[in-house]
């Protein structure tokens, strides 16, 4: 009995022409046979067999159309991964990048007419077919594989360098830091030596200058030893060298310093400025004195840019605050060029 809740089959034109080519089979056979069992064969109801002879050669169709179509996948992917494989810049080195299809190429153009014929001449195209399919499809894998690693590989490189750029620059910086650092250091030893050997320097001529004031005290007795180079004040405001020098001579005793110090002022002054109010250097140095900037002397007076005595005045303040004595500065600009 046909069962009559299973959907009718909708067959394609190569399936269509399989049941004609099945079904004419079948009848000549039928034909062919005794009358009586022709009869038997038509009335006894064997359409449930041709039923399933339908569907079977229909089953084999739908296989080959499967195989045709994963065949000609593999044929256009092979390509694709080919010409992938030509245009990179990678190192493929040991991959293969070549896929030989021709031979299944051939296959499928030479069974195309067996498409619509079942039997063991399907079968036996369609596991020829299947079996190229799957051979071309690894060398594909194997393809993409290699350029895949390749990338990796190139990938890791790249990381690589990157990270190994980024260690030297920053030890590179490193090094720079510490050499400036000890550049650093060294300069400021050498100056702190510099100044302490000054220093020392300038007490030992300091000594030396009191051992001799001493000893011209010792040998003069008690009225004391004039200097014969030391001018006599003015007192008139003079801004020659000379009257500057004569102001300044007449200022010492106001710092409690003697004539002993009068040789080592007049030698630091002439050095500085040839006692000259109107000295001027580049760095900004003004005056006798050489202040820096010479607007430090307004302290001693408003007249300071035209006034030797208040130069002198602000000078011998500046000597006595920091080198104690003449004989101490002029130790020091004896030793470092300045004062």
């Amino acid at each position: 009995m046909t069962p009559t809740n299973k959907r009718p089959t909708r067959l394609s034109t190569p399936t269509r022409s399989i049941l004609t080519v099945g079904l004419g089979l079948v009848l000549a056979c039928a034909a062919s046979a005794t009358p009586a069992f022709a009869a038997q064969s038509i009335t006894a109801g064997d359409s449930a067999t041709a039923s399933a002879a339908v569907e079977t050669i229909a089953a084999q169709t739908q296989d080959a159309d499967q195989v045709f179509t994963d065949a000609q996948g593999a044929i256009s992917d092979a390509a694709s991964a080919v010409s992938e494989a030509a245009r990179s810049t990678l190192d493929l080195t040991g991959v293969e990048k070549t896929i030989d299809t021709s031979t299944l190429s051939q296959l499928v153009e030479k069974n195309q007419d067996l498409r619509g014929i079942p039997g063991f001449l399907l079968t036996q195209a369609t596991t020829a077919i299947s079996n190229e399919t799957a051979a071309v499809e690894a060398k594909t894998t194997s393809l993409r594989e290699g350029i895949a690693a390749a990338q990796a590989k190139h990938d890791a490189a790249v990381r690589a360098a990157a990270a190994k750029a980024a260690a030297e620059k920053a030890a590179a910086e490193k090094a720079a830091a510490e050499k400036k650092a000890a550049e650093e250091e060294a300069a400021r030893q050498a100056a702190e030596e510099a100044k302490q050997k000054a220093d020392e320097e300038a007490q030992q001529n300091q000594n030396q200058n009191q051992d001799q004031n001493d000893q011209g005290s010792d040998s003069s007795g008690s009225s004391g030893n004039s200097n014969p180079s030391a001018p006599v004040p003015s007192g008139s405001g003079d801004n020659s060298p000379s009257g500057a020098k004569a102001t300044a001579y007449g200022m010492l005793s106001s710092y409690g310093w003697g004539d002993d110090q009068w040789g080592c002022l007049e030698s630091l002054w002439n050095r500085e400025s040839g006692w000259n109010y109107q000295a001027y250097n580049p760095s900004g140095a003004f005056g006798i004195p050489q202040a820096l900037p010479g607007s430090k002397m307004a302290s001693a007076g408003s007249d300071w840019e035209t006034n030797a005595a208040t130069q002198i005045a602000w000078g011998l303040g500046y000597i006595s605050n920091t080198y104690g004595t003449p004989c101490g500065a002029w130790g020091h600009s004896e030793s470092s060029g300045w004062y």
